[in-house]
Formats: C-alpha cells, structure tokens, sequence
C-alpha cells in the first residue's frame, strides 16, 4: 500500500468524558487522587526494591521494571485527560497524538512480556527450585528485561511509523481519552487495511503468545504445587506465585474485554470507562497487590519508616 506522507490535520481534540461536565470538578479531583497514588504506590516499589537488600532477588527485580510501565502508562495519558476534563475537551497535536499512542503501545506491550518473564522466574523457582540460582543468574535478568523493552520500542514502532503516515481530511475529533489505534484509524480517510493486517502480524503475536506462555507455565507450577506432600509447604510454594496470578488476570482480564470480546454492542461510553481499567486501575493495583501478598516488601517498607523517622 503506498500512502503519501501528508495530512490536513494539523491537531486532534481529545473529547473524554464530555457527558460528565456537571461532575467535572468532583471527576477530576478523583482521577487526580488515583494518579497520585498510582505515581506513589510504583516509585514505592522501585525505591524499595533499589535500596532494600532483601528485595535484590530477580522475582523484584522484574516487578521494579513492572511498576515503570504502569508509570508510563499512566503518565503518558492521565495528565492530559485531566485537562480535558477541565477543559471540556483537550487539544493535541497530531505528532503529540501519534507519540502519546507509541508509548502507550510500547507500555502494554512490554508489560506483557514482563509479565511471561515473571511467569518464567515462578517456573523456575517452584519446578527446579535446586536449579533456580544457577539458571536465573543476573546475566539472564538483564537479558530478559532488555529484550523485553528492545521488542516493546520495536514492534510498536513499525506500527506508529505507518499510522503517521495516514491522512486525516475529514473531523479531528476523537470521542475517547487518548489516541487510541482504533479512534485514529475511524478518522482516517487513507486504505488502513495494510495497516491493521500489520498490527495483526505484530502485536497479536505478543500480547497472545505471552498470554499462552504464561497459562502453560502456570500448569507446570500448579502440578508441581500438588505433589507437595505437606500442607504449609503447598500454600507456601503457591504464596510465591499468588500476587503475579492476580496481576496477570487483571491486566489480561481488562485487555481481553476490551480488544477481544466483540465491541460492537458496546456504547462509546463504556468503551471510555473499559479503557480506564488498564490505564487506571490496574496501574493502581499492582502495587497494592504486591504490598499486601509480599512480607519483604512490607518488612522494607517498615524499615524505610522507621529509618525516615529516626533521621527526622
């Protein structure tokens, strides 16, 4: 498909939750407080896992690079939704438009293979647990978060590439938070066929081979979790695994409803408050997940206080 490098859209105006003026005041200020304590609650969790020795373990590590896609995530929209709350609506640039959605994209997108890398390190310490040091090595950490990032910034950016290239001659406005694959390419007066084949052959791959990885990890552990012969060593073995379970079925749970159940019942409205769950919610979540299911991070977080209290 040949597509010229032109477009008569010079800005997009971001809608978002118009039909909640009334509200706006009480709606922003919530959304605000859920930003701030999203911002908090993951910089809690890279600090604790930088500075506390007990948290330097790979399972951690990889949480640290967790909570640094959900400060993307949200960073890269939220600011700008409270402005159109405010506003009634706020504007963005078409260049402002494409960037906010590659690294929304590369977020998500690194966030799943973040997600199969934790599976990954789950299998390993519940299945070959004599195995597990030897194997997870800090070599191997690296390599897996890099090539986790590497892919996230890669594979979107073919993708990004291509939507800036479409041609926008009709309205400029997009009934949604942020600038959304599917919003662009509704406005879009260009053939988008090649383009959504690519995001077909690109994306999907990850998201759904990530998904499978990690369903095929976690039969190998609950398996594994049944021949234990003692009670408390079952519900030890399982606590280990217990909070990535429940962050892989909210984040997979909010990406499937949205982009794999079929949309067409749905009003635009709930496809608006669907969205929020992944930019929103989950980012809340994880941390909150992690910080009532793990002692280690509350034992460092008790340490921090009582450090921080003893220097004031």
């Amino acid at each position: 498909m040949r597509v010229e490098n032109q477009t008569r859209v010079t800005e997009f105006i971001l809608l978002g939750f118009k039909d909640l003026q009334s509200l706006r005041i009480p709606v922003f200020f919530v959304f605000l407080g859920i930003y701030i304590m999203t911002l908090s609650g993951n910089l809690l969790i890279i600090m604790l896992v930088s500075t506390s020795y007990k948290l330097h373990s790979p399972m951690y590590f990889f949480l640290s690079h967790l909570s640094l896609t959900d400060i993307s995530i949200t960073t890269n929209i939220v600011p700008k939704m409270l402005h159109g709350i405010m506003d009634k609506g706020a504007t963005i640039s078409f260049n402002g438009c494409i960037t906010q959605f590659y690294f929304f994209a590369v977020s998500v997108t690194t966030e799943c293979l973040l997600l199969a890398v934790m599976s990954y390190d789950r299998y390993l310490a519940i299945c070959h647990p004599l195995r597990y040091t030897s194997i997870m090595e800090i070599r191997l950490q690296y390599h897996l978060v890099f090539w986790s990032w590497f892919l996230g910034f890669t594979i979107t950016l073919f993708i990004a590439t291509q939507l800036g290239m479409l041609q926008f001659c009709g309205t400029n406005v997009i009934d949604h938070v942020f600038c959304d694959f599917d919003p662009l390419l509704y406005l879009s007066c260009t053939d988008t066929s090649f383009l959504k084949l690519e995001q077909v052959f690109l994306s999907v791959p990850v998201a759904f081979s990530s998904f499978i990885f990690i369903i095929v990890t976690y039969v190998s552990i609950f398996l594994t979790i049944l021949r234990i012969p003692s009670t408390s060593g079952r519900q030890k073995a399982f606590s280990t695994c217990s909070s990535h379970l429940t962050v892989v079925s909210l984040f997979y749970g909010t990406l499937i409803t949205i982009y794999v159940v079929p949309s067409r019942g749905h009003s635009v409205n709930l496809n608006k408050v669907l969205s929020l769950l992944y930019l929103v919610v989950t980012p809340l979540f994880n941390p909150i997940i992690y910080s009532l299911r793990s002692q280690e991070i509350r034992a460092a977080f008790r340490k921090l206080v009582s450090y921080k209290t003893r220097e004031a």
